[in-house]
């Protein structure tokens, strides 16, 4: 029984030197002296301030993009057992001892330098060889823009992992599919391509470039199946959904789980709530959710509210009223009914209570049981403190005169009648009778005589002059179509009313709410809101030192210095290598001309190159061309601030072509021995220049040696380049 011990138990196994070593080399040049400098590098001002709110659980939103990066960047925190305190405002600023520096540039740096083998192996699935192989992963290795994106804490480095790894997935899955079609092997290299441009996404939307250039890879081969005799229908049907689950439907899965991850980490209230619903900001621990904890959930008529616009930006603001009139005459000569202003304010105030009034009935306290307003029914809305109605009538606004006057009706015993009548139709109704809730409703005010709907029209960037104290107009518009934010209104604060007298009623304004219903947001639909935001709110582009232009970036005419020491000349620079950015230009273009050639001899039925050659040259440069045209095209048509490392997903693979075209050229247009080693000694001589080139710029990569100024005048190899140069 126990015979098999007699002979040893031998493993067998075959390691790839080469990948292996090229992976060693990876770690060394991305890993060596990673905690320099101890001092902030340009963007790791912007990536560690949400780093500290990770550690301090406190909810943040990043108009960047989603939060996988980010949450990989705090990991690295978390596991250097990083409290996230530390002021992240200066770069060049030093590192306090509490900041686990190494910990958290470690991951950047590991994404970066498994780049290196992945390039390895995505030309050995392309069918090249091994020396094109290894020429790829030694040009990624001595790529000075990659080295130093990836050493520090940024995440362009962690977006060209993924990208790079969701190809090596796809093409190790394709080159299975002949031959071990729904294999083990098959499903892990299938699933993993959807896991990683899942990752990729996650990380920065750029990542959807690469993505779609994988579907639509996919797409093609599948329409190539199809027209495979030897496949039944049943058999297509189960590649299709094979196909669908594991590159559509497991990727948006992973995208959501992001987002439940990031939720479920930053629970607490934070500076970035006010761009958020009402609804939302409850649902944190702290700010709001102290204020609204227990308030009752349906309005009734005699409830006390405030009504906050819904749209939020650029800030959040709250319908608003004070005893100041409008002037009778604007600086510009028109005149206006000179009734009591009604504002936005972005701040909370006691002027910003509403009373919900029955037009029937005189009260302003909430009957026992609660008589509950519905979507559709008329109310009049009484101002809490000065206890005036909310009107409005054919009078101009003062900033949009084609836009109707809102006030609080003062009656001076003249021919204005009030016109203080509203109806209240809730927008994210789910049927004719929904109740108006507080803080889940979107609602607007239609006014009943002239139709005009409330909205916050200073939200667009207007405010009153002085005499309305700088603070946002409110008006009522008369083209009332759609649902535009501005025009919705949710209740955030709200109590029942339970004092008819008016100086009882002002102490009870004045005092906090405290029932007892609780409202919870689902996790979908603080998804949504998120995501929204995130799509919707950007930041006001402005012109920044070491922006530039796509146009700028193939010739590398442009450069960024990420760091400078206080008193040495030694500094950082985001580089490209010369000779490698230079060739992979010229391997793009002889890539197309040859591209070009090949197509119109093969139309006149001339096939220069063997069909199977034909094969790999189209599909190496579709994954590798297009890889670079996806990620790179699109920025022309962008309209936000751009800089160089913007291009590094694009140059990777254009990287990645040039020894494409080089064995091209070896294998078919050197046709005698003599050109062979011609050919062969000019690569050699090319890649000399290459080493070259990182050797010289290495100092600028990795800070160190410092040098001196003689030294960086030497290195300003282009005029455009900024070279740091202090004065002597």
């Amino acid at each position: 029984m126990l015979g098999f011990l007699k002979e040893p138990v031998v493993v067998t196994a075959k390691i790839n030197v080469s990948l292996v070593a090229l992976t060693v080399l990876g770690l060394m040049s991305r890993l060596w002296g990673l905690c320099y400098p101890r001092a902030v590098v340009f963007d790791e001002v912007y990536y560690g301030q949400f780093v500290s709110l990770y550690m301090k659980r406190i909810f943040f939103v990043d108009d960047s993009g989603p939060p996988f990066g980010h949450m990989l960047l705090a990991l690295g925190g978390y596991l250097g057992g990083f409290d996230g305190n530390f002021l992240w405002n200066r770069i060049g600023a030093e590192y306090s001892m509490n900041v686990p520096v190494w910990s958290l540039r470690l991951l950047p740096a590991l994404a970066g330098a498994l780049c290196v083998p992945l390039a390895y192996q995505i030309l050995v699935e392309l069918h090249f060889s091994h020396c094109a192989a290894l020429g790829a992963a030694l040009l990624i290795l001595l790529e000075n823009s990659l080295i130093t994106q990836s050493r520090f804490m940024l995440l362009e480095s962690i977006l060209i992992f993924f990208i790079l790894l969701a190809v090596l997935s796809y093409l190790k899955f394709y080159n299975l599919q002949k031959h071990s079609a729904f294999s083990g092997s098959w499903w892990f290299w299938l699933l993993l391509t959807g896991v990683a441009c899942s990752c990729a996404v996650g990380v920065k939307y750029m990542g959807l470039f690469t993505y779609m250039l994988l579907l639509a890879t996919a797409g093609l081969h599948f329409w190539h199946m199809i027209g495979d005799q030897n496949l039944s229908n049943v058999s297509l049907v189960c590649h299709f959904l094979a196909r669908g689950l594991a590159l559509i439907i497991i990727p948006m899965g992973l995208y959501l789980s992001f987002f439940y991850v990031h939720l479920a980490l930053l629970y607490r209230s934070g500076p970035h709530d006010q761009i958020m619903t009402s609804a939302f900001q409850a649902s944190l621990e702290g700010g709001l959710a102290r204020i609204t904890q227990g308030q009752p959930l349906e309005v009734a008529y005699g409830s006390q509210i405030t009504l906050r616009n819904v749209l939020g930006k650029p800030m959040q603001c709250w319908l608003h009223s004070h005893t100041n009139t409008y002037p009778i005459r604007y600086e510009n000569g028109r005149g206006s009914s000179h009734q009591q202003q009604v504002t936005c304010y972005p701040f909370k105030d006691v002027n910003n209570w509403w009373i919900v009034k029955d037009p029937g009935m005189q009260q302003l306290v909430v009957s026992n049981p609660p008589r509950p307003v519905r979507h559709g029914h008329i109310v009049q809305l009484v101002h809490g403190i000065t206890t005036r109605y909310l009107n409005t009538h054919d009078v101009a606004a003062p900033l949009s005169p084609h836009s109707q006057e809102v006030s609080c009706y003062i009656d001076y015993n003249i021919s204005m009648p009030a016109q203080n009548l509203w109806r209240v139709e809730i927008v994210n109704r789910e049927s004719d009778t929904d109740v108006w809730k507080t803080i889940l409703s979107e609602v607007r005010f239609v006014h009943v005589n002239t139709s005009a709907v409330l909205k916050a029209s200073g939200l667009s960037g207007a405010s009153l002059p002085e005499w309305g104290y700088r603070q946002l107009e409110v008006v009522g518009e008369k083209l009332s179509k759609g649902y535009h934010q501005s025009m919705l209104w949710n209740v955030e604060e709200h109590r029942y009313g339970k004092s008819q007298e008016q100086k009882e009623r002002e102490v009870e304004l004045h005092s906090p709410t405290q029932m007892d219903i609780s409202k919870n947001l689902s996790f979908m639909a603080k998804f949504t809101e998120l995501q929204w935001k995130i799509l919707t709110l950007k930041n006001e582009d402005t012109e920044h030192k070491y922006s530039s232009s796509a146009l700028d970036w193939i010739t590398m005419d442009t450069n960024i210095a990420y760091w400078l020491h206080p008193t040495s000349g030694a500094q950082i620079h985001l580089l490209g290598n010369v000779a490698t950015w230079a060739s992979a230009n010229a391997a793009a273009l002889v890539y197309l001309c040859l591209s070009l050639w090949y197509l119109l001899r093969r139309r006149r039925k001339i096939y220069d190159i063997p069909e199977d050659a034909w094969q790999l040259w189209m599909a190496a440069g579709g994954i590798c061309g297009g890889g670079w045209a996806v990620n790179y095209l699109p920025f022309f048509l962008m309209e936000k601030t751009l800089f160089l490392y913007h291009y590094l997903p694009a140059v990777t693979f254009q990287i990645l072509l040039i020894p494409v075209v080089l064995q091209h050229l070896s294998n078919h247009l050197c046709r005698s021995v003599l050109l062979k080693s011609m050919f062969s000694a000019l690569v050699v001589a090319w890649f000399s220049w290459v080493y070259f080139v990182y050797c010289t710029f290495s100092p600028l990569t990795y800070g160190q040696p410092a040098l001196a100024p003689a030294e960086l005048r030497a290195l300003r190899w282009k005029d455009t380049w900024n070279i740091l140069i202090r004065k002597q």
